[in-house]
């Protein structure tokens, strides 16, 4: 059997150049959305700035009657070139799409499997490389594929990277089962269990600001800080048809992005950047986050209609807004409330964290701000929505005769201070998965202490005991949240 698909994939020897390829990277559901409008144009902005190797082998794998050509041609109108350094795109651009090939697997993942290994050694032409493998299937699929590929495409001559798109099961239970039969067939340091949002500039610079800057870490605790805001809001329709499966904004966003945010927020400085270490400290804060209690949490569902545009077959419990009140059970972060709001339909596209400081005590200029004294609160903001920027919001004197005082803004924005384009969130993933940089990843045990925050509530949620709030698509959200932040007496920041 095996000679026989050897010589069906004899025509791929082409692909060789002088020198065989380092690393071969397989797209197990090529022609789904995901994989043409981001990950393939992920993987040829790589390879066009010189961060995968030249010579390259990426195979498109899925069930649809294709040739290279058509696989070649579905990409093709996707890839783009750095604005800022464009030389030579289109030579790049054919120079990638050669180095891309398709694979009709069938329908029996064990067969396709097989060929597909088989292709990977003919295009590495028996010499060691390493392999990545990145999932874009469906949750229904993901574990029978991730099966057949652990006994029949792992490569023996270098490493396998497997990356798996979220969610990451459906509740604890499903989510320990498959995370056990997924270490039944790979090892742990083999897992990348991606999410995209984790991938942006402000996640990554979290720790930067942190760690690296000695004027903020003295500051971060409770002794300093009032209140920590994590927002992520999506206008109407964004996303929309992942909400409609039964997932929910809950398993869709929070369990990984959000709770990952506040984990790479919260810990403790890890002993150094290996991905390992700082995945130590995230378990740690994760662990001590006081499971989630119906009563500190409010769900929404935006109000549609067809006019609207946007898919209205909503489960009518299948919350589209999700806002918490968290706490952290530990020396530096004891009463201090960490205020979540995620959700989609909302008035503006807004990804921000907003950090407020404790008011001066014994403030002298108490009577210099008006009748508000949270005018005077100060606070570090950090936006990656809609403009990237890190902002300070200090007291400050105003100009003229008198004493009056007004809160301002130091404000560093990207987009005036660096002249270059941002690369996507997947971009700087899959660099990581090539780099073996696992810190933006999520563990097994991270998976499980984000699930037993949340699972009180899901539970919840799914004996009907809580129903969402309807909003105003285009709105500002349940008016409950409001009334959840007055509870934990903290003033909800609006821009």
């Amino acid at each position: 059997m095996m000679d026989e698909i050897l010589k069906e994939f004899q025509h791929y020897l082409y692909l060789m150049s002088d020198q065989a390829p380092s690393l071969c990277i397989a797209v197990i559901g090529a022609t789904g959305e995901l994989a043409r409008r981001k990950i393939f144009p992920a993987l040829f902005a790589l390879y066009y700035s010189g961060f995968l190797p030249e010579n390259v082998g990426i195979v498109g794998y899925s069930r649809k009657n294709l040739t290279d050509e058509d696989l070649r041609s579905i990409i093709a109108s996707t890839l783009t070139c750095r604005i800022d350094h464009r030389e030579n795109c289109g030579d790049k651009i054919d120079a990638f799409l050669s180095r891309t090939c398709y694979l009709n697997g069938g329908y029996d993942n064990r067969e396709g499997m097989l060929k597909l290994s088989a292709l990977m050694e003919h295009i590495e032409g028996g010499f060691e490389a390493n392999r990545i493998f990145y999932l874009s299937v469906p949750q229904e699929a993901l574990l029978d594929v991730a099966s057949t590929l652990a006994i029949c495409a792992q490569t023996q001559k270098g490493w396998n990277r497997i990356i798996i798109e979220k969610p990451f099961g459906f509740d604890a239970l499903s989510s320990h089962w498959l995370t056990k039969a997924l270490l039944s067939k790979f090892q742990e340091k083999q897992l990348y269990r991606i999410d995209h949002l984790l991938g942006r500039n402000l996640i990554e610079n979290l720790t930067v600001l942190r760690f690296s800057n000695l004027i903020f870490e003295p500051l971060w605790s409770r002794t300093y800080i009032r209140s920590i805001q994590v927002i992520l809001s999506e206008e109407m329709g964004v996303q929309s048809g992942r909400y409609f499966d039964g997932y929910g904004i809950i398993r869709d966003i929070v369990h990984s992005h959000i709770l990952q945010t506040i984990a790479l927020l919260a810990m403790e400085p890890p002993i150094s950047l290996n991905g390992e270490d700082i995945r130590n400290e995230k378990v740690k804060v994760l662990r001590l986050i006081r499971r989630l209690e119906p009563s500190n949490v409010i769900l929404g569902q935006y109000k549609a209609t067809f006019d609207d545009k946007v898919d209205v077959k909503l489960n009518s419990l299948t919350p589209t807004y999700f806002a918490a009140v968290l706490y952290i059970d530990n020396a530096r972060w004891d009463g201090v409330p960490f205020l979540i709001k995620a959700g989609m339909g909302l008035i503006k596209h807004r990804v921000e964290i907003r950090i407020q400081f404790r008011h001066v005590p014994g403030n002298i200029y108490h009577d210099r701000f008006g009748h508000n004294i949270n005018l005077a609160t100060n606070e570090l903001i950090l936006r990656d929505v809609p403009d990237e920027a890190i902002l300070v919001r200090v007291n400050n004197k105003v100009p003229g005769l008198g004493l009056q005082l007004d809160a301002s803004e130091l404000n560093l924005l990207y987009k005036d201070k660096y002249n270059a384009e941002v690369p996507d969130s997947y971009e700087h993933l899959l660099l990581d998965v090539i780099d073996g940089d696992n810190h933006l990843f999520m563990r097994s045990d991270e998976l499980t202490a984000a699930w037993n925050i949340l699972n009180p509530v899901l539970q919840e949620i799914d004996k009907n005991n809580i129903a969402p709030e309807l909003y105003e698509l285009g709105g500002r959200g349940p008016v409950g949240a409001y009334y959840l932040w007055a509870k934990h007496g903290v003033q909800w920041t609006e821009d």
